[in-house]
């Protein structure tokens, strides 16, 4: 098969679930390129409902690991996390 230009290339722009269109796409990086990044952020959302869940909607852990389909221990890995983050973002907040 002959090198085909890029300007003559047939481009189909199917997008994914969350743009329809790659051209329209919100996201700072294309999830197929980097499927790490994607499920990291997919991840990261997820891990922020479940803190929400457990310390503004009064749930407890089993009720959170069942809601989210997941073990109450990961529940705790979640939050240890989550104020990991909030202490380190503290300390460079100091610094600062």
């Amino acid at each position: 098969m002959p090198d085909v230009l890029q300007d003559f290339y047939v481009y189909r722009d199917a997008g994914c679930e969350i743009s329809p269109s790659c051209l329209q796409c919100p996201l700072p990086e294309c999830k197929y390129d980097n499927p790490r990044w994607a499920r990291r952020e997919k991840r990261s959302e997820r891990d922020r409902q479940i803190v929400y869940a457990f310390r503004q909607g009064g749930m407890t852990a089993p009720q959170v690991a069942v809601q989210f389909d997941i073990s109450p221990r990961t529940v705790f890995r979640i939050l240890k996390r989550y104020d990991e983050e909030l202490a380190e973002m503290d300390e460079m907040a100091v610094a600062a």
